[in-house]
């Protein structure tokens, strides 16, 4: 007895009122889930991508799907996946095919390359990294980068493609699918032509607040398009070194100044660095380890240019080392006199009293 087969409609997950696009999205789905390529000897699989593919066929097909709608199964067996004589078209399943299958089969649409009916095609894509400091990021600058682009040879002529006898595209069969991509020798053109690597360099301008990982975009300075189609991009990825003082998040700077025990304890003032020089910084008397002091407007610009983030600074008391005997007489004195006066740090106190809570 053959076996009963599912409704289309719960085999793509969809309703009967749900729109093409519903239709392809949820196809694209599962033929991306259960495509042999990515299922070898997944008998399974197999079976649930044919199942899905002659569902999206019928679905897809305004009047196989009228038919279905009004006589289930029987009003299009034979016009779709499961007759003798395979798929009599695919509809709109053609549009589908080329962006789900092109990675399968060697193909791709990355970095450019499209063709149009003209048979121009635009240039790909080419990217570089690009090295710069971080004050170079804070502030702008203006790099020379060398970039190296394909050109056809003078004094030679195009030769028809062989890998696709000249018509752009080469024809697999996957299964009882037959399937085309744009050939990976003549990217589409149907010819090819002898080429060499010529590297050139221009300028490229960082703006002010570039940070490390974001990528610029320079139209038109990718590989050169053919038959008259336009250029493709480059694409700067620009690497930030760190920096000696500062870290950086998002538009704000950081950086750590010690200061001594007679500082915190006195107050003081001192001098702090920032990117656009040494500025005063008041350290309050009672100052503790750890503390920040915001200096508004001494971070880094937006992008945008609306607005500039701050510096936060962060006092870190420093404990001496290699006392002079001057040194260690005056802390000695100090300590006789937190012995006798009782703790005048703040810190030291709450814990103290905690420690007299708990054990009480």
């Amino acid at each position: 007895m053959a076996a009963t087969k599912r409704d289309y409609y719960e085999v793509l997950g969809v309703t009967k009122s749900s729109s093409k696009e519903d239709v392809k999205k949820a196809y694209r789905k599962l033929a991306m889930q259960y495509h042999p390529d990515r299922n070898p000897d997944n008998k399974e699989a197999e079976s649930k991508f044919k199942e899905a593919s002659e569902a999206a066929d019928v679905l897809l097909n305004d009047e196989k799907k009228s038919r279905y709608d009004q006589f289930g199964h029987a009003g299009v067996d034979g016009n779709s996946g499961g007759g003798a004589g395979g798929f009599q078209d695919f509809g709109d399943l053609g549009d589908i095919f080329g962006d789900i299958f092109g990675d399968f089969l060697g193909g791709g649409r990355r970095g450019g390359g499209g063709k149009t009916r003209s048979g121009a095609r635009r240039g790909e894509d080419l990217e570089i990294e690009l090295e710069i400091s971080f004050t170079e990021a804070a502030f702008g600058c203006e790099k020379e980068v060398s970039i190296v682009r394909e050109v056809i040879k003078e004094g030679t002529t195009a030769q028809k493609c062989q890998s696709c006898n000249g018509s752009g595209e080469i024809r697999k069969q996957q299964g009882f699918f037959i399937m085309s991509q744009t050939c990976y020798s003549c990217g589409g053109a149907g010819e090819v032509s002898q080429k060499i690597k010529q590297k050139s360099t221009l300028n490229v301008k960082i703006p002010a607040g570039i940070d490390n990982g974001q990528r610029m975009r320079l139209t038109g300075e990718g590989q050169k398009g053919s038959k008259g189609g336009p250029s493709g991009d480059l694409y700067v990825s620009l690497l930030v070194k760190e920096h000696q003082l500062f870290q950086r998040e998002a538009q704000d700077i950081y950086c750590e100044v010690p200061i001594s025990f007679s500082q915190a304890a006195l107050g003081d003032e001192v001098e702090v660095p920032t990117l656009t020089g040494k500025v005063k910084l008041t350290v309050k008397p009672g100052t503790q380890s750890g503390q920040k002091q915001r200096l508004k407007g001494k971070g880094i610009t937006r992008l945008d240019g609306r607005g500039i983030g701050d510096q936060l600074v962060t006092l870190t008391v420093e404990t001496p080392t290699a006392l002079s005997s001057e040194q260690k007489q005056l802390f000695s004195q100090l300590a006789e006199l937190e012995k006798k006066q009782g703790h005048s740090n703040p810190m030291s106190k709450t814990f103290i009293d905690k420690v007299k809570d708990f054990f009480q």
